[in-house]
């Protein structure tokens, strides 16, 4: 299955392929003319994602705009919109067609990402551009597929209303903002999932039950949506990011998780010089169309190195991956080498011989005196030594802070972490917190830098097995992996989003475990999704968030919590 391949074929199927309905003689294809596509940023990100720019031209799509942005009118064509149901997008579409004699467009066809509430559908019916719509649909797609186990609700805001308690008015607009984007998720796999939530991080609940009745909306409009035998065995489980800090600050050398660690990559575009010295700048597009990213995007870096050398003897066209490759190696011989022994050491808990560290003091004061260690480098270790000893006093936090000669900024980044259900700072009451067992997964282990698992596999493999503490990851109250529940039927208005596309047929008739974490996920939990499908064959796991994160990442939003 690839997510990406779904949403693509729907949006072709449902928004780009104009059809027209003749009495008696079904859905039929109709001549069209050239049109405008206008899109809001999360659209734009899909199209960009899913679709080839040739694929609209051949259905006749002739520019792609952006809603809010300058448009020049073109009156004589007509505009396909794709939008998010919002005050702000709604308004502009109206704005398009509110003076007589000048409207934007020709006539408009409106397709809503997500359910329009029924006070901004009335705003818009009751506008003077209502004349002007032709076509007003639901699609129910409101989230980024990022590859095809991966998706991106594009949404860096929810990291700061989630966690942040100055925010806490923007809280639950933002839950339901985010529950609609999940259900769209569910809806388009055509999964109606059990649903469950870490309970050690109270605000989960909350937001597992607002995503519960966004899915009985849907399930109520598709009836059929998650019915079967394999389909009534799915799950989906809500994360807070405080169940793993480890994952997200640890140096991977996995070349995917490495790559966006260490180097500057926007966009999924890599620059780098042709030729050492050349002001000639070449890039690389890390994304599923190239065949050579999908082999080693999950390899070990020590492997990628030489799979990249034996194939530059044979195709040219590795050579934009070589240059990935000895970026990621330069940085990793310069100074990350030493860092990953300390950071497996303090994340494991024992040394590379499998001995339990005794002095895990001995093994940082080293890094944070080293003035060529930057001071991001510094927070990671400090926050993985925090982590090891379920925190720490802040006297002892202060010597740490001083050694590493790091700011008071860098400190509050660090205590920030109790904001997420960390201990950081601790007075001698130290409260238990639950860790889901770890497995042995010492015949896993190939390197040595690379001994951590993050916890997220775990817990995938748990669900399936159906191994997972209940108590700690409960199941909402009357919902179950076999309940066969059936919402009630709908009173919507028209039941918008029922036409079922092509999109349908490419979704694979199995069990799906969706995860949802709430404040980022890192490449090494995404890597996990596809190790697990691949050894679970009757499964698949879908993996999801907020938006991806690198640890420089999460250390800024950890930075800017207390703001």
């Amino acid at each position: 299955m690839a997510l990406k391949a779904i949403v693509g074929q729907k949006i072709m199927d449902e928004v780009i392929k104009r059809k027209e309905f003749k009495k008696g003689t079904g859905t039929v294809e109709k001549p069209i003319e050239w049109r405008v596509l206008v899109v809001d940023q999360l659209a734009m990100r899909m199209i960009s994602s899913c679709c080839k720019m040739h694929d609209l031209s051949d259905e006749r799509i002739t520019l792609v705009e952006d809603l809010h942005l300058n448009r020049e009118p073109l009156p004589t064509m007509d505009a396909v919109y794709l939008i998010t149901p919002c005050e702000k997008s709604i308004s502009t579409l109206i704005r398009d067609f509110s003076i007589p004699g000048k409207f934007m467009y020709k006539n408009a066809h409106v397709f809503f990402t997500e359910v329009c509430q029924e006070e901004l559908f009335n705003e818009l019916c009751n506008s003077i551009a209502a004349k002007k719509i032709k076509t007003l649909k639901e699609i129910n797609i409101a989230f980024l597929p990022y590859e095809s186990q991966v998706f991106s609700l594009d949404s860096l805001e929810t990291f700061q209303c989630y966690y942040n308690p100055l925010l806490v008015s923007s809280r639950i607009p933002n839950m339901e903002r985010i529950a609609e984007q999940i259900a769209t998720v569910c809806a388009t796999l055509g999964e109606y999932p059990s649903v469950r939530y870490r309970s050690d991080f109270e605000r989960n609940a909350e937001l597992a039950q607002i995503v519960q009745q966004k899915l009985d909306a849907y399930k109520a409009d598709e009836p059929t949506m998650g019915e079967g035998p394999e389909k009534v065995r799915s799950q989906l489980i809500i994360l807070d990011r405080g169940f793993d800090c480890a994952s997200p600050v640890l140096h991977e050398l996995t070349f995917q998780a490495m790559a966006y660690d260490l180097l500057p990559i926007e966009n999924d575009v890599y620059k780098y010089e042709a030729n050492a010295g050349s002001s000639l700048i070449k890039e690389v597009l890390l994304d599923e169309n190239d065949e050579l990213w999908m082999e080693l995007r999950h390899q070990h870096i020590a492997v990628v190195s030489k799979n990249v050398t034996q194939k530059l003897k044979k195709f040219s066209d590795s050579k934009r991956m070589s240059a990935v490759d000895e970026d990621c190696m330069k940085h990793y011989q310069g100074s990350v080498n030493r860092l990953c022994k300390v950071e497996q050491d303090l994340a494991t808990g024992t040394d590379t011989e499998g001995e339990k560290i005794k002095d895990h003091m001995r093994c940082i004061v080293p890094i944070l005196l080293d003035q060529n260690v930057s001071s991001n480098d510094k927070i990671r270790i400090i926050i993985l030594y925090i982590l090891s000893k379920n925190g720490i006093s802040e006297d002892n936090l202060n010597k740490l802070i001083q050694n590493a000669q790091l700011s008071p900024i860098d400190k509050q980044t660090i205590v920030n972490l109790n904001l997420l259900g960390i201990n950081s700072i601790v007075d001698g009451s130290k409260k238990k917190q639950y860790q889901i067992p770890r497995k042995e997964r010492t015949s896993e282990q190939t390197y040595q830098m690379s001994r951590w698992t993050p916890v997220i596999k775990d817990l995938m493999e748990d669900c399936i097995e159906d191994k997972l503490d209940a108590k700690h990851f409960p199941f909402l109250a009357g919902r179950a992996a076999s309940s066969g529940y059936h919402a009630p039927s709908s009173a919507r208005y028209g039941h918008w989003h029922k036409d079922k596309g092509k999109g349908q047929q490419l979704i694979k008739n199995v069990p799906r475990v969706i995860i949802f974490v709430i404040g980022g996920i890192s490449f090494s939990e995404i890597r996990c999704a596809y190790e697990v499908t691949s050894n679970f064959k009757n499964w698949e796991v879908i993996i999801g968030s907020s938006h991806i994160l690198t640890p420089e990442d999460f250390i800024h939003n950890l930075s800017v919590l207390s703001q």
